[in-house]
């Protein structure tokens, strides 16, 4: 299908999963609104990934390849510039590993043009119905509303607002990256997406648009729970916690990392989260006051 009206690229950032990428490339290409462009960051694969993008780059899907691994976040940074500076009018950023229904990019990019028509009001970015792979709601895709979320609901415009996503099937304009800017590069994973979806919202809020699905292929369904630590993802929370903090001094100042470290309190001491993981954690939050992470703009 040739494309047509604004011009759209898909990010997806990828770190050794081959398989599931080409999964997902298959998605995008099946997609009923068709892509201008594909933009595949690598975060500098080692299971043949680079080979397999380096075969099939051309016309319509580009292989950007990173010197070392940065990172979810790193890579969002990296895409998003890339399309930004490509001159993409509406830039999709997801996974590698979750797959698109054949109709929901070109859902979500009609609800950001409808909402605007009927309403003078330009939505910060549009997110789909993210499900897990058995059909029911992805726990760690939940967007999260704002008070008044459903204020123009109607049965013709099923859409609710939305204060953050992740980037599992975000679709954000131009005009939003512009004012804003880029991803922060220096979170690395986790709370990266939120925090940059939530920067997005600062000038309106986001739209949910729930007849636009996504199917994420993970492992277990589970959401961001900090009475969900373990040894073998402590790693990640650590990430998280660090990150939340960072963001919520920046915005709220104490009373946001009171409130942050409360929520992760009792979460851990419900769980009976073993102290050793407890004082990592307690680290990383240190680490979130004294961290002044950059917010880049693109060039142009």
């Amino acid at each position: 299908m040739t494309p047509s009206g604004p011009s759209l690229a898909a990010v997806i950032v990828t770190y050794n999963r081959r398989e599931k990428l080409e999964k997902v490339i298959a998605a995008l290409q099946a997609q009923t609104r068709a892509l201008d462009e594909i933009i595949i960051v690598d975060n500098a694969s080692d299971d043949g990934t680079g080979e397999m993008l380096a075969a099939r780059a051309g016309p319509g899907l580009r292989h950007l390849r990173l010197p070392e691994n940065i990172g979810g976040a790193g890579g969002f940074n990296a895409g998003v510039r890339a399309a930004y500076e490509a001159g993409h009018d509406l830039i999709w950023l997801s996974d590698d590993d979750a797959y698109p229904e054949p109709e929901a990019i070109g859902r979500l990019e009609d609800a950001l043009a409808e909402f605007e028509r009927r309403h003078a009001r330009r939505p910060a970015f549009a997110c789909s119905m993210v499900r897990w792979t058995d059909g029911s709601l992805c726990e760690m895709n939940t967007p999260a509303t704002v008070w008044d979320w459903p204020r123009f609901y109607t049965p013709q415009t099923p859409w609710f607002m939305v204060r953050s996503c992740s980037f599992v099937s975000a679709l954000v304009p131009r005009r939003a990256v512009k004012e804003r800017g880029l991803p922060i590069k220096d979170y690395f994973i986790w709370y990266d997406d939120a925090e940059y979806t939530q920067r997005l919202a600062r000038g309106h809020p986001g739209l949910y648009v729930p007849d636009s699905v996504i199917i994420h292929d993970l492992p277990q369904n589970k959401g961001v729970n900090y009475g969900l630590i373990t040894d073998a993802n402590l790693w990640k929370f650590e990430y998280g916690a660090r990150n939340e903090t960072s963001a919520r001094w920046r915005d709220d100042g104490w009373y946001g990392v009171l409130e942050f470290l409360r929520h992760v309190w009792i979460q851990t001491s419900r769980a009976k989260i073993p102290w050793r993981h407890r004082r990592r954690i307690a680290k990383a939050l240190w680490r979130g006051l004294i961290i002044t992470p950059k917010i880049e703009r693109p060039a142009g």
